[in-house]
């Protein structure tokens, strides 16, 4: 992994030296910062479950790179990418561990199924054998009554034969699909755990994502929210990540609590957050009041030194889906609108200072 602070204290060539390192640096960091984004993108590829959470955190640090910072800064935002990196590994390493886990244990209930299978043909083709052994002896007896017991006596342990084969085959079939139904909750669990934003729980930005698309396949309306928290990074700043963790799951539950069962809830990245509305324009309009009515106002915060109150507000810029239009599009909208909003609070705001 690339470390700026290795970088910053390694010797400086000649050639390097001679420059100004003014020049150095916001090349340096723009590097910096790109190879966090690459690690992060990367990170979703190598485990979709949970790549997104590092992307987001990798996205966080990088946005947070300004020439202005001192060493100590520096040196603060390398040790959060190691700990992040070394976190998301060893997260990642049980994650596939536990999913080769569940696979081999399928895999062994489809091994002794087939054994008991194979097996259970092996037993009933013994006895086939043994009965036509019989029926072949049949030929060389001369007493009738002798002859139709003796036909009688195989008849009946060949068919025991099958009822015992239909029954074992039954008993079988059912075990495996009992235990295929176990592993399919199982797996079904996994996607849905691997869809939620772990922070919040709410719906991840790739699982909002893949619901976006099939919303627009659809006829129906809809409209696409986005919500930004005003000022969230001064809470980390002031307030610690905790606090601002926790800001963070106190809003999300206002959001859920504020929204229709049918709408999708997801966090977008940081401090944003996405919502499908299950309406046309005109409807959202009036919903989007109502909601900022009841996210905005006074939270109580768990902070490093007690609890704080602090009052939180928030930019919304709404869009309604456009048909045939894409999904880059209908996003650039929504967020065209909530920097709109967020433009017109802050201009409100200094009115109100004057």
């Amino acid at each position: 992994m690339i470390s700026l602070k290795k970088y910053m204290d390694s010797p400086i060539p000649v050639s390097v030296a001679e420059c100004d390192e003014t020049d150095i640096l916001p090349s340096a960091l723009a590097a910096y910062g790109s190879a966090l984004l690459g690690m992060g993108n990367s990170s979703v590829d190598a485990c979709p479950a949970l790549g997104d959470e590092l992307k987001r955190q990798l996205s966080d640090l990088q946005a947070g790179l300004s020439t202005s910072m001192c060493r100590t800064a520096i040196e603060a935002t390398d040790k959060g990418v190691r700990e992040r990196l070394q976190d998301w590994g060893r997260r990642t390493e049980r994650h596939y561990r536990e999913k080769a886990g569940e696979v081999r244990e399928l895999l062994l209930v489809m091994v002794r199924t087939a054994e008991s299978v194979g097996a259970r043909d092996q037993r009933c083709t013994q006895q086939i054998d043994e009965v036509t052994v019989r029926l072949k002896a049949i030929a060389c007896l001369e007493d009738l009554t002798e002859i139709r017991a003796s036909i009688q006596k195989s008849a009946a342990e060949l068919k025991t034969s099958f009822d015992r084969m239909t029954a074992e085959g039954k008993a079988v079939l059912d075990e495996l699909r009992a235990q295929v139904s176990t592993y399919q909750t199982k797996l079904e669990a996994a996607e849905e755990i691997a869809s939620r934003d772990l922070l919040t729980g709410l719906r991840s930005r790739l699982s909002v994502e893949n619901l976006l698309e099939s919303r627009m396949a659809t006829s129906s309306p809809f409209c696409l929210a986005m919500v930004d928290i005003d000022g969230f990074k001064k809470v980390n700043d002031v307030h610690g990540h905790l606090a601002g963790d926790e800001l963070l799951k106190q809003f999300a539950s206002e959001l859920k609590s504020a929204c229709r069962s049918t709408d999708v809830i997801g966090r977008w990245g940081g401090d944003e957050f996405v919502i499908l509305l299950d309406c046309g324009l005109p409807e959202a309009d009036g919903r989007i009041d109502r909601l900022r009515k009841w996210v905005c106002g006074d939270y109580t915060v768990a902070g490093a030194e007690g609890a704080f109150k602090l009052r939180l507000d928030a930019s919304i810029g709404l869009a309604g889906y456009v048909k045939e239009e894409s999904m880059k599009t209908l996003l650039a909208r929504a967020d065209a609108a909530m920097y709109e909003d967020k433009g017109a609070s802050r201009n409100e705001s200094n009115r109100r200072r004057l």
